[in-house]
């Protein structure tokens, strides 16, 4: 989604923290094999490793930003959307707060959709079952968010297949 707004983009800075689980940036190395795009992981553990990161990204010509989802992330929303609006950084992230906070986009699992899941769960262990015996589910519903007002103040032009795709706009 990243390389379908941003087509020039030639390098990705993906955020990655001690709770992050590793395979975020492996998975977005392996998708980038295709476009073709470098992946560049920056650890970070604090509000300062995750300015450091995104202004050393900064410097290099055509990149964007993955944040996969995180609590540090989270917490320091403010900070984030900030530095990639600053350094005219299109970017990804893993929650929908970030856009309706003025990010760029997000995708990521739908959390009406995992609400409802656990109720089910929940229903089920209050019938009698065992936890131990119910199986794990993965999400089944993901969302895509686009801020077209952070679009446009990028300069990024929206594809018509990413807006028909996208669950929510927010102008």
């Amino acid at each position: 989604m990243l390389k379908e707004i941003a087509p020039h983009l030639a390098g990705v800075g993906v955020l990655v923290s001690p709770s992050t689980a590793y395979q975020y940036f492996v998975q977005a190395a392996t998708a980038a094999v295709a476009l073709p795009m470098e992946v560049v992981p920056s650890r970070v553990e604090n509000a300062a490793d995750i300015e450091r990161a995104i202004e050393s990204f900064a410097r290099r010509p055509n990149g964007g930003l993955l944040l996969p989802p995180d609590s540090l992330t989270v917490v320091h929303r403010d900070l984030v959307i900030m530095l990639a609006a600053r350094h005219r950084l299109p970017a990804v992230y893993g929650f929908r707060v970030f856009v309706t906070d003025g990010g760029l986009m997000s995708y990521g699992i739908d959390p009406v959709g995992m609400y409802r899941q656990s109720a089910s769960y929940v229903d089920r262990i209050l019938r009698g079952a065992n936890p131990t015996d119910l199986p794990v589910e993965a999400p089944t519903k993901y969302q895509t968010v686009l801020n077209l007002k952070t679009a446009k103040a990028l300069g990024l032009d929206v594809p018509p297949s990413l807006m028909v795709r996208a669950d929510e706009m927010i102008e």
